[in-house]
């Protein structure tokens, strides 16, 4: 028992342990995530030193810079942040759910369909001069819809004498790569302005948020996570296989649902805002996993944490790399990714 540290109310009725493992890992990326939430704000076209942003955070400063780093980089930063977080959370659910680490939401499908919405919602709403007919603040309303659906369909297909990880992984492949060809289909068929807009989101980007897609990705995406973490112990039992799992009470196809449900809106609201952001959801979760082993009390929070770098670190690349260039994050996202991808089909 060395290894936690217990924790009881005073009249017993809650009770747990913290893992000390979990607890160090978890400081140091809040400190990470701290610094390089600082440091992405004060980079940038125009340089601003780390002591001027913690003025202007703290309401002390004004100017040009204070603009800066209060209407363009703080919204970005804090939607890179949370994103990265749901993609992670997201990725983690699915792979103990399916109990393999190479699932994650743009591999099975759900990622796509966001993106098929989002091409289908350009293509389907715009006029002969390019022209949205409807107001662009739905585009997210769609892509999370998108994401929803897929999910769902992804599950009910996989309902056939009852739900079992692999039938899962491969239906989610199988609509992932229709989604795709979908998508390709209306890129085609619609304007060539608005296939220009589609391809930038398909990438995956925060370039343009603003503070009223903070206030909604943020309540969402904690929201969410809150849920993942009440529900962390019985992905824990899900992982132990399905005939365990059952002997030790467990509703296994009842909670699937749930795991899918949650995992699904976690993706779908990041990707309302944030594009085909890929590979955050396989890579976190699996690098939290040999940091702190695989219960989910802690590898939740761990990948959430990853995730928040991985997608910030990304965007503050592309903003400062190439300048006057800016590189969407999902550029880099994917240039990590893919060696890792590809890293862990030799490593199984």
């Amino acid at each position: 028992m060395s290894k936690y540290i217990p924790f009881r109310t005073k009249k017993d009725h809650i009770s747990f342990f913290f893992d000390k493992k979990s607890i160090k890992y978890t400081s140091v990326f809040v400190i990470v995530t701290l610094l390089l939430c600082l440091a992405s704000t004060s980079l940038g076209q125009v340089l601003i030193s780390p002591l001027e942003v913690i003025q202007i955070l703290f309401g002390s400063g004004e100017g040009g810079n204070a603009y800066i780093v209060q209407i363009l980089r703080l919204p970005r930063i804090l939607i890179a942040l949370f994103v990265g977080i749901g993609l992670a959370v997201s990725g983690a659910i699915l792979q103990g759910m399916i109990r393999n680490p190479l699932a994650s939401p743009d591999i099975i499908g759900i990622t796509s369909g966001g993106s098929v919405a989002v091409v289908t919602f350009l293509t389907i709403f715009s006029d002969e001069n390019d022209a949205l007919t409807v107001s662009i603040h739905w585009q997210p309303v769609a892509a999370f819809i998108g994401a929803m659906v897929i999910g769902l369909i992804v599950y009910a297909l996989s309902l056939k004498s009852g739900t079992t990880p692999i039938r899962l992984v491969l239906i989610g492949i199988g609509l992932a790569t229709l989604m795709d060809a979908l998508t390709n289909l209306f890129m085609i068929l619609g304007p060539i302005y608005r296939a220009a807009d589609a391809n930038l989101w398909l990438t995956g980007s925060v370039y343009g948020t603003n503070w009223d897609q903070v206030k909604v990705i943020i309540p969402a995406i904690v929201g969410l996570v809150i849920l993942a973490l009440l529900i962390a112990r019985r992905i824990n039992v899900q992982e132990l296989g399905d005939e365990l799992a059952s002997g030790v009470g467990s509703h296994i196809q009842r909670d699937r649902l749930l795991f899918i449900v949650v995992s699904t809106a976690l993706a779908g609201v990041s990707v309302s805002v944030a594009g085909g952001i890929g590979f955050v959801g396989l890579m976190a979760p699996h690098i939290a996993r040999r940091l702190v082993g695989a219960s989910y009390g802690a590898l939740i929070p761990i990948s959430a944490l990853i995730g928040g770098i991985l997608v910030v670190g990304a965007d503050l690349i592309g903003r400062t790399l190439f300048l006057p260039i800016e590189v969407p994050a999902g550029v880099f996202t994917a240039t990590i990714g893919a060696p890792y991808f590809i890293y862990l089909l030799f490593k199984k």
